[in-house]
């Protein structure tokens, strides 16, 4: 974990890790969007396909909005994580004593919004041919049941390696926090009542298809994908390209049943088994 935030930490592109990315330039920029799928293959955290494990069920929650804290362009399946083009690194903050994701400084974006941009000029040339996204947090309305009636709410995950948490505006609900919370942290919002807790050990699913030749610290959520084409910068690009980052949330929502009902039911006991994305395809244009 510790090499792991040392590569994180000691980013040194020309932007200086600048998370202020959203300016407009007259050069052609690099422009990086997240999309939310819930059709597209639900993998394990080998990048392999998965199915629903016996005893459990799932569900495919609405994602309202997502956060990533490094987004990192590899070149090839050997490049060790931290090797590859650094292109987005989120602010961090020692207000709850370790080093964390400072939650209040993240930028959130719903489905197809622009996530961040940048010149073009920054990237060095090359082919790059995989993504590593480490996502810090999403957003999604999940379906349960209570006493019979079937009910929404709205759940806040928080799935980077630390966050540092002031607060949490969830549906117009503020819930202060006010400490550093590891991945895992949730908090729940039905009917203008809030629930909070912290996921068991395990309970993020972070698809790596490249486990064997880059492996992936425990406890982060850095997610890995292929792009379906190779993304060429040749140093000479007249426009502006687009990174479409579409991630799998098919069937990401998964608990353990106590009623065998396919049915979310907390107050009969049922736990949550997972909350992790379940794959991630890049594609540019």
């Amino acid at each position: 974990m510790r090499t792991y935030l040392v590569l994180l930490f000691t980013c040194s592109l020309f932007w200086s890790c600048n998370t202020d990315d959203t300016e407009t330039t007259s050069e052609p920029t690099l422009v990086v969007k997240m999309q939310f799928s819930d059709t597209q293959e639900r993998l394990n955290n080998l990048g392999q396909p998965a199915g629903i494990p016996a005893g459990n069920a799932a569900q495919t929650p609405v994602v309202n909005g997502m956060s990533a804290h490094y987004i990192e362009l590899t070149p090839d399946a050997l490049t060790p994580l931290g090797e590859g083009q650094i292109i987005y690194m989120g602010e961090e903050t020692n207000a709850g004593g370790e080093k964390a994701i400072d939650f209040e400084k993240a930028r959130v974006v719903a489905h197809n919004e622009n996530f961040m941009e940048i010149p073009l000029s920054g990237l060095a040339p090359g082919t790059y041919t995989w993504v590593r996204v480490s996502i810090s947090y999403q957003n999604g309305t999940i379906d349960f049941l209570n006493n019979g009636a079937l009910l929404q709410g709205t759940i806040a995950s928080f799935l980077g390696y630390n966050n540092y948490i002031s607060s949490v505006d969830i549906n117009g609900e503020v819930v202060a926090v006010n400490e550093n919370k590891l991945q895992g942290f949730w908090i729940f919002e039905t009917l203008g009542q809030t629930f909070s807790g912290q996921a068991p050990e395990g309970a993020v699913t972070v698809p790596n298809p490249l486990f064997e030749t880059s492996p992936i610290p425990q406890g982060s959520c850095v997610v890995t994908g292929a792009f379906t084409e190779p993304l060429v910068i040749t140093g000479n690009e007249s426009k502006n390209i687009t990174i479409n980052l579409s991630f799998s949330v098919n069937n990401s929502f998964e608990w353990q049943e106590v009623n065998a009902d396919g049915k979310y039911e907390p107050a009969a006991g049922e736990q949550l088994a997972d909350m992790g994305l379940r794959g991630l395809v890049p594609t540019h244009q």
